[in-house]
């Protein structure tokens, strides 16, 4: 496919999702809208695992990054009484640049870092998170957070839909065109040079390749994705608090990008997808079930982190490359067992 071709299907992709908006309630919209957030930082981190090699447990921090600096734009555009389009659209560039910045910043102190030792220095970007937050109080709001007055959906459109339906268009527009580009990278030289420092550092630099240069380029990138994720967030729950980033939460991102597929990014949807599913599975699970009240206070918030476990397992057992590696394997099962038609018999 040409690169108009891949920007069509996603644009053809985004009109489908947004007209599926439409059949659904204001709740699934808004968990819609969660799922968007979520492919935005899945899909960078599976890229930055899958392509270039790099294990990065702290990928929550760089959606915080993000997530504060379109909280205080958003707050400061909102007491400037600015129009609504700067309103909506520069917070979001203020996450993009703030996240990439901090990306690029570790991605250049662990360019020479491998294995446990680059995984380290992103774990404790995510640890330090609530310290940063008690720092600087006055200006992160400490662990409370910040409150996030955003743009709210236009006057005209305030009588057709809702606004958990305009918190869907807006995830899925930011998540296609985080999708849309990483699409792009993946078919470009630059996919090429990044698996060539993921296999092999040494022949990639006799080939003129600079594995430094690759590695800090991509986790940039991977970071302004998920810095893009982490505004949704902030826009969709009008909150930012450093409890939301937690390490718990930077290591499901991870489990959900190897339980999608490691590498591609239709792997990174089926994680997100997987993300938002799994708690709201388990508390129905624990609604349902005639449990004592403490018991199921307890199974709230750790019964999810079990299920993840078991589908991490069940996948690595059934499936290494993931779901979207089963979907393509099956896929191809059924093409090759479809029946040929004979080709039609000579005319004499």
């Amino acid at each position: 496919m040409t690169p108009i071709q891949r920007w069509g299907a996603t644009a053809g992709i985004l009109v489908l999702a947004i007209a599926a908006t439409f059949v659904l309630d204001p709740y699934r919209n808004y968990l819609l809208a969660m799922t968007a957030a979520y492919v935005c930082a899945t899909s960078g981190l599976s890229l930055l695992v899958g392509r270039t090699g790099q294990l990065s447990l702290g990928h929550a921090a760089f959606m915080a990054a993000g997530a504060y600096a379109f909280a205080l734009t958003s707050n400061a555009l909102a007491e400037a009484d600015a129009p609504g389009p700067v309103h909506l659209l520069v917070p979001f560039l203020a996450a993009v640049v703030v996240a990439s910045v901090v990306g690029l910043i570790v991605g250049v102190a662990g360019a020479r870092l491998h294995g446990p030792y680059l995984a380290g220095l992103t774990l404790a970007l995510v640890i330090a998170l609530p310290a940063i937050a008690s720092t600087f109080g006055g200006l992160f709001g400490g662990d409370a957070g910040l409150y996030v007055s955003v743009e709210r959906r236009p006057d005209w459109l305030s009588t057709v839909i809702a606004t958990e339906q305009w918190q869907a268009w807006v995830g899925l527009i930011v998540a296609a065109i985080v999708f849309g580009a990483l699409a792009q990278l993946v078919r470009s030289p630059s996919a090429i040079r990044m698996q060539a420092v993921r296999d092999d550092e040494s022949a990639a630099r006799l080939s003129g390749i600079d594995p430094v240069r690759v590695r800090v380029g991509m986790f940039g990138i991977s970071a302004a994705a998920a810095g893009l994720g982490g505004g949704v967030l902030a826009y969709v729950t009008q909150a930012v608090s450093p409890g939301a980033y937690s390490l718990t939460f930077s290591l499901f991102l991870l489990v959900a990008v190897v339980i999608g597929g490691v590498g591609t990014l239709a792997g990174a949807v089926w994680g997100a997808i997987v993300i938002v599913l799994v708690p709201e599975i388990t508390t129905a699970i624990t609604e349902a079930l005639p449990l004592p009240a403490e018991l199921s206070q307890r199974l709230d918030g750790n019964l999810a982190i079990v299920v993840f476990g078991v589908i991490l397992v069940v996948v690595m057992l059934a499936a290494p490359q993931g779901i979207h590696g089963a979907v393509a394997a099956l896929t191809g099962r059924l093409r090759r067992r479809r029946p040929r038609t004979a080709p039609p018999a000579p005319t004499t």
